[in-house]
């Protein structure tokens, strides 16, 4: 009884006001988590769905089993070269974008941030679904405007060579403007007597991004780098909807690759092992962030 009193003594209110939080997290994310994992070393399949006693442990026989498939070595390199391409893209066009909106003097700047905040607010299978009719071979406003201006059209869509291209241009489009708002309050942190001091150096317009802006920005550039890879390397909606993983499985991703493996064939252990793989390499993304100085110094 003693150490039952010390014990909630020591109780704040802070855990009080934390535990339900704690429980809806327990219940609904970390036992899914825990049971996925547990499954991803089962040959769990519609037969031990039907009946557990059909269900065995094969240990490692699922993440083995993926190495020696051509398909998932496909997703992983389309996962890479949307995340490795379109992260950075995205990065770039975000601090472009609240650079411009960072000009002293601009009016309506309050207009165009919502303009340019309003596609990441739209509806992710929406805008997919206009983005497909837009990049159409035949009747997309794209290839009208490339046959105006005397240019071939483009199978945007149906073309290997310019599917991912063209999911990852939507990508871009669709998220830039979350990033944009945290890089802009970034940059309205950077106190105006460091540019100042930097003009007076002879400090030109090159310099001063480089050893004022990008220092200045460099805490929330990093965590918007973190983000924004391990959300693309989260690919799924836009291949789903704009090209169903083709042509010729050229956007075929790793959650693309793992919905059909588990939803379409049934196989939710290998499904499982997938997402862990997936997991793993975002895990080891984050362990690579670089101090600032060591880059900006």
């Amino acid at each position: 009884m003693t150490t039952l009193r010390a014990f909630m003594r020591e109780i704040s209110p802070g855990h009080v006001f934390v535990a339900p939080a704690m429980f809806v997290l327990s219940v609904f994310f970390l036992m899914p988590v825990l049971g996925a994992l547990v499954m991803s070393f089962t040959d769990f399949d519609l037969y031990a769905l039907a009946d557990l006693k059909n269900l065995r442990f094969i240990w490692l026989g699922n993440y083995i089993n993926l190495m020696q498939t051509p398909l998932f070595w496909k997703a992983f390199g389309n996962t890479c070269y949307f995340a490795l391409v379109g992260a950075p893209l995205s990065i770039a066009v975000s601090l472009a974008m609240a650079m411009l909106l960072n000009v002293p003097g601009v009016g309506l700047k309050a207009l165009y941030r919502t303009a340019l905040f309003a596609p990441y607010v739209a509806t992710l299978a929406a805008a997919a679904v206009i983005w497909r009719y837009m990049l159409d071979a035949q009747y997309g406003w794209l290839n009208q405007f490339l046959i105006v201006i005397g240019l071939q059209p483009i199978d945007w869509l149906g073309n290997p060579h310019f599917s991912m291209p063209a999911i990852i241009l939507f990508s871009v489009w669709k998220n830039f403007g979350y990033n944009m708002l945290i890089l802009l309050a970034a940059l309205q942190r950077i106190p105006d007597d460091l540019y100042e001091a930097a003009r007076v150096d002879g400090a030109g317009g090159w310099e001063r991004f480089i050893h004022v802006t990008l220092p200045g920005v460099a805490p929330s550039l990093w965590m918007v780098a973190l983000l924004t890879v391990a959300g693309y390397f989260q690919l799924f909606a836009e291949p789903y909807v704009m090209t169903q993983g083709g042509p010729a499985q050229s956007t075929v991703s790793l959650l693309y690759f793992m919905y059909e493996d588990g939803f379409k064939w049934w196989n939710l252990g290998h499904a499982s092992a997938t997402a862990f793989i997936l997991f793993a390499v975002l895990m080891g993304l984050s362990f690579l962030r670089p101090k600032s100085e060591e880059v900006f110094a």
